[in-house]
């Protein structure tokens, strides 16, 4: 009797270690990959707007941070290269006085600068390798790299909002405004997978 009550108490002490370290902890409930799109936007500054610019790539996502930062990044590069040339193509036709075409060239500079950081970083999330502070001095690199796209942007969208002419501007400024999101978006959700690589590294 002694013995089997010797075995129960340690029985008992092992499922309460166990329970403590979290090997027992309940399995979280199972998520959809639109569900999980939908969380990890709460991470950035407009979660709405990320959600629905993301939610028709959950089949590519598939519950996976890195692929929705990879998704993330190259909707943001697609985006970048449209607004240089479309700001171009604008100042060439549309032919404003010059103080407008200064403004309007700073956009153009600011979005060619972004297509660079972007792909630059798209190349570098794409050779993710080695172990775990491997990937975060990697993912790191990422983040610095992009670093400078949502200022940049910002610069351009004050540039916008001082043009006098409100046909021109009104041309130019909510598709710069929705690049100057989708640049903020993009960076949170880099900044959101460098957060969750720290606590990977002893």
């Amino acid at each position: 009797m002694r013995s089997l009550g010797l075995t129960f108490l340690v029985i008992s002490i092992f499922l309460t270690a166990a329970s403590a370290a979290g090997v027992l902890a309940p399995a979280p409930a199972p998520v959809s990959s639109a569900e999980f799109i939908r969380a990890s936007c709460e991470n950035t500054m407009f979660p709405e707007l990320c959600y629905q610019t993301l939610k028709g790539y959950a089949n590519v996502v598939k519950k996976d941070l890195a692929r929705l930062v990879k998704v993330s990044i190259g909707l943001t590069l697609t985006r970048a290269k449209f607004m240089s040339a479309y700001v171009e193509n604008l100042i060439r036709q549309a032919q404003p006085e010059p103080p407008a075409a200064t403004l309007l060239s700073v956009c153009v500079e600011c979005y060619r600068d972004a297509e660079f950081y972007w792909r630059d970083s798209s190349k570098l999330m794409q050779r993710l390798s080695g172990n775990r502070k491997e990937l975060r001095d990697q993912l790191n690199k990422v983040l610095s790299r992009i670093s400078p796209v949502p200022t940049n942007e910002d610069d351009c969208t004050d540039a916008i909002e001082s043009i006098s002419d409100p046909a021109l501007k009104a041309a130019v400024f909510g598709r710069a405004d929705e690049a100057r999101k989708g640049a903020f978006i993009t960076f949170d959700l880099v900044a959101t997978i460098v957060r969750q690589a720290e606590p990977m590294v002893p």
